[in-house]
């Protein structure tokens, strides 16, 4: 039932946007194979200050955007501290990362930064907790705990990492190299 009622709003979606004039007066609108959207374009935005070949790729439809703009000027930093307790292995300590260039006291600053580039995406906090409402499995995978403070994509961030179920295990595996390996 539910397939259904999804398969029929994706036809009625498509068949509303071919549907619709073009936005030349006199020009016809694009054939439903070619493309069910319109043709018109929007005036063209200037570029925050810094970000104009991501805004460019992103408004030419090239690459996603990778990251938003920052919310100030003066924010446009990528500077993160990550503070690692009960790891283990030598990697219990404070280390610094800055991103664009990658530098800063961590173990793997360009590993980090990438991996940090490559998860950020509009409107979703790349350093977001597990959902309060989350099922998790009860397992344990250690005390490390870790806590990132900064700014990154010109937002502040004040995270806390730990291993106490499997969704802050998944949580934290999914940031390494930006936190320590502690699978191995």
């Amino acid at each position: 039932m539910l397939r259904r009622l999804l398969l029929t709003a994706a036809a009625s979606a498509t068949a509303a946007l071919t549907a619709v004039p073009s936005a030349s007066a006199g020009t016809p609108a694009p054939p439903p194979a070619a493309s069910p959207v319109p043709t018109a374009s929007p005036a063209p935005l200037a570029a925050p200050a810094g970000l104009s070949s991501l805004y460019t790729a992103a408004r030419s439809g090239t690459e996603p955007a990778a990251m938003p703009p920052p919310a100030r000027p003066e924010d446009s930093g990528d500077r993160l501290t990550v503070t690692v307790h009960d790891a283990g292995n030598g990697a219990d300590g404070t280390y610094e990362l800055d991103c664009h260039p990658a530098g800063g006291s961590h173990p793997r600053p360009a590993e980090a930064c990438d991996l940090l580039d490559g998860n950020t995406t509009w409107g979703k906090d790349l350093f977001a907790p597990v959902p309060p409402d989350a099922l998790c499995t009860m397992q344990y995978g250690g005390p490390a705990t870790a806590h990132v403070t900064g700014t990154w994509a010109g937002r502040p961030v004040d995270a806390r990492y730990d291993r106490t179920n499997g969704c802050e295990i998944s949580r934290w595996n999914t940031m390494i190299p930006f936190l320590p390996d502690l699978m191995s």
